[in-house]
């Protein structure tokens, strides 16, 4: 609803009708025009409607809307889900980072591995499990789902790490046209242009951005352009297709690891091999992807499929030249009713998934390709079907059994035999059972558990055979985790707790050899245990207006302990597990008037240093650092934000590759970026 003042018509009027109406005074009532809200979607639902079904799960997930990450520079997943417990992501340069969730893919030296990423529930991994970051663009989501460990049932996942899904948004989100432009430190520019719109039967939304930056160190230059764009079509009142396409064309610099005198002396110097070789990673790809929802008397199906297509050349110890195609299609049926006269909901649910790589590696010639050391075909295959029951014993306690199956295969087709047939066809299948509990306490308190298995298929990387580790050396990872937890609120304070403790076989580790080659290991037995707080209290309100609701005071915080160790292993014995910090703490004091002026001092903390190797002799180096945001958001449409990070300067390592034995001088670190100011301005209409 909105209020229009009648002050100008009113002016208008007097001057049309003469003097003689001048001699009366006369009040005209507020026209009030009622605004309909835009019609449901039946493919993207609303973060509202998302987070009330992700509160049924009996385990640790989160909903983060664009709103909170959009008021400042959001340029990686640490600015978008720094503030949730549990979500380790650290920068390394750039646009890339190093992403753990629950002590998933910790000696994962570059890219992405333990966690499922997915955008509109399409995977942004490969088909093999691995991934990057590049190709999510923070200016392009309504809201992001995360779900921890086997609390990703539902998207097929049974890593420990669990799945991480992004939301686009729709023409029903923005009816308009929005422009943004940022600038900031180290040469950094952004710009996006969007608009969208909806009608009774379809929607459409498109965006464009750029982004391009010097960076604070040396080889940290970034210059990326992202399309996305959607589709929306009811054709009946319950039937709705979506279509998805997006354009990627992404390079970007890597100034790569360094010793940790380096790192915290000379923070902007890149490694020298990096330099010499022009180390790099450009990726150029086309996301293509359906979605139909059908709504049913008792339930839902949705169904779709995807294809994407990548091109990486990515020089490094030698010139990666890869071609990948990733394909596949999905299924799934919701349904409620009664069984025995408790009331149930389930869900079942299928996706079958291919990827081809067209695998080429030559000599690294400062950066161009040299003679031909390697080509290959890879294919990935995997088949999964997952289903969940919910029954309700009360109507306040209900008891949830799931169950997701799946098979794989990795294939690599050696093409390159002049070194030797590096060819293997290896196959493999899991099942991962799950058991909950989820206790509606009071309608703002809810208390769970779970007991879940998971396992992760190694990726083609991992088997692939090297000196150190020949072919099917490498097994699946295991898993059995118990969770407990509560989440809810009581007058200022909210509140998400969980406690976990995760037993592992079989735990995946990546190494990097003298020769710049990865190989993986597997562990023993290792242990993952730790605590994951979400604390926001409402210290006051109405301190200087009391209008509009009212202003308020915030103190937002995350805390996540982590306590990773190898559990009587033949040679580190009971080591603490490499690469993330025991305690990670983030917090925000904000102030928020109704006007829509907003700032908060903020604080990124790790009070303990972390091991970089399994044999525990090297660490990193606590730090804390200090940040200040503020902004205005004008309820007519336009909106300015500051965004300081980092103000003393610190030097301090953000984050660090792995290894079984190192030194301070071993090139490990990644050093984190100094001070840094960013501004923005945003407008939509």
């Amino acid at each position: 609803m909105s209020r229009l003042s009648l002050g100008m018509a009113l002016t208008g009027v007097i001057a049309l009708v003469g003097t003689g109406a001048l001699a009366q005074t006369q009040t005209l009532p507020e026209l009030r025009i009622e605004v309909p809200a835009p019609p449901r979607s039946l493919t993207q639902p609303t973060a509202a409607e998302a987070k009330e079904k992700i509160q049924q799960i009996p385990g640790g997930v989160d909903l983060v809307t664009s709103e909170e990450f959009r008021d400042g520079r959001a340029v990686t997943l640490k600015d978008m889900l720094d503030y949730t417990p549990g979500v380790f992501v650290q920068p390394k340069f750039g646009e890339d980072s190093r992403l753990s969730i629950r002590g998933s893919g910790l000696s994962r030296n570059f890219h992405l591995r333990g966690v499922t990423l997915l955008q509109d529930g399409i995977p942004i991994n490969l088909a093999d499990g691995s991934g990057d970051f590049q190709e999510i663009d923070p200016l392009n989501i309504r809201y992001i789902e995360v779900f921890k460990g086997a609390n990703a049932l539902r998207y097929g996942s049974a890593s420990l790490g669990g799945a991480i899904n992004v939301h686009t948004p729709t023409g029903r989100d923005l009816d308009g046209v929005l422009t943004r432009f940022e600038i900031g430190s180290d040469g950094y520019r952004r710009g996006q242009l969007a608009m969208g719109r909806y009608g009774e039967n379809w929607d459409y939304y498109a965006t464009a951005t750029t982004i391009q930056q010097d960076g604070y160190r040396q080889l940290n230059e970034q210059n990326n352009i992202r399309l996305n764009s959607n589709f929306g079509v009811r054709l009946s009142d319950t039937v709705e297709t979506r279509l998805f396409i997006a354009y990627n064309d992404i390079d970007q610099e890597i100034p790569g690891s360094v010793s940790r005198d380096q790192a915290l002396n000379n923070p902007k110097a890149a490694a020298a091999g990096n330099l010499v070789n022009n180390y790099k990673r450009d990726i150029e790809s086309i996301r293509l992807g359906s979605k139909t929802s059908v709504a049913l008397d008792d339930g839902t199906v949705n169904f779709g499929g995807y294809f994407v297509s990548r091109h990486l050349f990515h020089p490094i110890f030698q010139v990666l030249d890869n071609t990948v195609l990733d394909y596949g299609v999905f299924a799934e049926y919701e349904t409620d009713g009664q069984a025995f006269g408790l009331k149930q909901e389930n869900l079942i649910g299928v996706k079958l998934g291919q990827g081809t790589n067209d695998n080429l590696r030559y000599a690294n010639v400062r950066g161009q390709k040299g003679a031909l050391t390697f080509k290959s075909f890879e294919t990935a295959q995997n088949a999964d079907i997952y289903g969940e029951n919910r029954t309700w014993l009360r109507n306040d306690l209900a008891l949830i059994l799931g169950a997701q199956a799946g098979y794989a295969t990795r294939e690599v087709e050696d093409k390159f035999l002049s070194d030797g047939n590096a060819s293997f066809d290896d196959s493999f299948t899991s099942f991962n059972p799950r058991l909950g509990l989820l206790w509606q306490a009071r309608p703002d308190l809810q208390v769970f558990g779970n007991l879940s298995r998971s396992t992760e298929i190694p990726t083609l990387s991992d088997l692939s055979p090297t000196a150190t580790a020949p072919i099917g050396d490498v097994d699946p990872q295991e898993a059995v985790t118990l969770e407990l937890g509560t989440r809810g609120s009581h007058g200022p304070i909210t509140w998400d707790v969980a406690v976990y403790r995760a037993w592992m076989q079989n735990e995946i580790q990546l190494f990097t050899a003298s020769n710049g080659q990865s190989y993986a290991l597997n562990a023993d037995r290792t242990i993952h245990q730790g605590l994951e707080l979400g604390l926001d209290y409402r210290l006051a309100e109405g301190l200087l207006a009391t209008e509009r609701g009212g202003d308020r005071l915030t103190l937002r915080q995350a805390y996540t302990f982590s306590d990773f160790s190898f559990d009587g292993d033949p040679v580190y014995g009971d080591n603490e597990l490499p690469g993330a910090p025991r305690h990670y703490y983030r917090a925000e004091l904000r102030y928020d008037h109704p006007t829509g002026f907003y700032v908060g001092p903020n604080v990124e903390w790790v009070p303990q240093a972390y091991y970089v190797d399994n044999a525990n002799t090297t660490e990193t180096r606590p730090y804390a650092l200090l940040g200040l945001k503020l902004g205005y958001d004008d309820p007519r449409g336009w909106s300015v934000f500051l965004d300081a990070r980092n103000l003393t300067d610190e030097r301090y390592i953000s984050s660090v590759s792995v290894a079984t034995s190192a030194t301070p001088n071993s090139a490990l670190f990644n050093p984190g970026d100094g001070r840094a100011v960013f501004v923005g301005a945003q407008m939509r209409w």
